[in-house]
């Protein structure tokens, strides 16, 4: 009851924050396609393909089915993928930590309590993506980022996702269709700031609202783990209940029966 509850304030800020944080997404991509190869910018440029920060979202309660589980098999899963790479971990959740830290797994930050009360605050989420961008300019030898959350469908599905949030992907543009086929409509902006100026301010705000997006995923997907994990535990006791129940009144019928043929055995003797 507690987790339907806050399931639904959860799942409001969800659905009203994905619009922004997808179409932001979408629009800084197409801007960074059209930026001339010699524009630079340390969130933005390619680095190499050796060193990985890992950012782990997990719950920092249990109580709530496979949600961590999959999440820390997931992380595995990735860190056997590259092996051959280095890999450090910012865990965001007591779960993910633990699960690694017992693993010997290096650990380079730790965020403990954002998502336990439920509700994640926009200031908090910032402290996150600020800490995360000070790391990942400052420590040059980290070639890149990508982050790992359940991200929420429904109360009964959650999917696990993986993607790369550092550097912003910058590909070239598509080359023109050939003749014969359609035209396809490309959107094309127009630079009233200089790209410098203009990246400047939108990669971290990128970043920042990346992260907050990951955080109100994950708590609305543990909440409807919990709720869907504590409503078949109640099924599971109450048929447990009522299974006993039904042998005990066995057992107590049998122990009447055994005393009345007792007392009948007795006064037929006498």
């Amino acid at each position: 009851m507690v987790s339907a509850a806050k399931l639904r304030r959860a799942q409001d800020r969800v659905v009203t924050a994905r619009p922004f944080a997808n179409k932001m997404a979408e629009v800084l991509g197409e801007l960074a396609k059209r930026t001339d190869e010699d524009f630079h910018h340390p969130l933005l440029d390619y680095r190499g393909d050796q060193r990985y920060l890992l950012v782990l979202i997990t719950a920092d309660k249990g109580l709530c089915g496979a949600f961590n589980t999959n999440l820390t098999k997931a992380a595995q899963a990735f860190m056997r993928e590259n092996a051959d790479k280095q890999i450090e971990i910012m865990a965001i959740g007591r779960k993910g930590r633990d699960f690694f830290r017992n693993r010997r797994a290096v650990i380079s930050s730790e965020y403990i309590g954002l998502t336990g009360k439920g509700r994640v605050e926009f200031s908090e989420a910032l402290e996150v993506a600020r800490a995360l961008i000070k790391q990942y300019t400052e420590d040059t030898g980290i070639d890149k980022v990508y982050i790992i959350y359940n991200e929420f469908k429904s109360v009964l599905s959650q999917r696990v996702v993986l993607e790369q949030l550092l550097p912003v992907a910058r590909e070239k543009q598509d080359e023109p269709e050939a003749k014969s086929q359609q035209p396809v409509n490309l959107v094309d902006y127009i630079y009233e700031q200089p790209p410098a100026e203009m990246f400047g301010q939108l990669l971290p705000r990128l970043v920042e609202t990346q992260i907050f997006r990951a955080l109100l995923e994950s708590i609305a997907s543990e909440q409807g783990a919990r709720m869907t994990a504590m409503d078949s535990a109640s099924k599971n006791a109450s048929e447990l209940i009522e299974t006993l129940t039904l042998n005990m009144n066995r057992i107590r019928q049998a122990a009447i029966t055994n005393e009345i043929i007792e007392v009948v055995s007795g006064a037929a003797a006498l």
